[in-house]
């Protein structure tokens, strides 16, 4: 593939300043978020070790983003489980299933949009894409139950019976209607504003 391009360096100084060399400007990280919804690849180094920053400039754009009103996407459940992960025996597994799982999602986008588009484009119900989203956070949950222990599902380790095996609290019932509805107003506003 000789016309891929190489990823554009961006350098890190001590003042926090971020510099790209590719454009010779500075820029935020609110800039490098827009490049990556652009699908334009960088690496950012520290400019005085050389050393490749990447991974924790990308996790502040995501803590940046996570924080704007409206803009979350990490549930709270999965970022809890995620911090689980760490340390765990399982947690080399974790990377490659998230990928996966990002990947299916990205190449079910142009699905996912139509149904979301069908769903609000008539009557304003939420059936095909409450179906979608049950569907989506049933296989998450199954996946990650499948390498917790038992005691971080909400069992304990020695009663014997998978804590999968168990009904949920009401009270995570009612947390998942409460996003549910969240997620219904948020759409609700998205519909009104176009």
């Amino acid at each position: 593939m000789a016309d891929e391009k190489a990823p554009v360096t961006i350098k890190k100084y001590a003042n926090r300043r971020l510099y790209n060399t590719g454009t010779s400007t500075y820029v935020t990280l609110e800039d490098l978020a827009v490049m990556v919804k652009n699908g334009e690849d960088f690496v950012v180094y520290d400019a005085k070790t050389s050393e490749d920053i990447t991974r924790s400039v990308l996790a502040q754009i995501i803590f940046e983003q996570e924080n704007k009103e409206g803009q979350s996407l990490l549930p709270i459940a999965f970022l809890r489980q995620l911090i689980r992960f760490y340390g765990d025996s399982m947690q080399m597994m974790v990377p490659r299933f998230l990928e996966q799982s990002m990947s299916s999602l990205t190449s079910q986008q142009g699905k996912f949009r139509e149904q979301i588009t069908q769903a609000f484009g008539g009557v304003g119900g939420f059936g095909p894409m409450e179906d979608h989203v049950r569907r989506n956070m049933e296989m998450f949950e199954k996946t990650f139950a499948m390498f917790a222990p038992p005691f971080a599902r909400g069992g304990k380790p020695d009663d014997g019976k998978p804590a999968g095996d168990k009904p949920q609290s009401a009270g995570e019932m009612d947390d998942l209607k409460r996003q549910l509805d969240e997620m219904q107003k948020r759409l609700d506003k998205l519909g009104g504003k176009e």
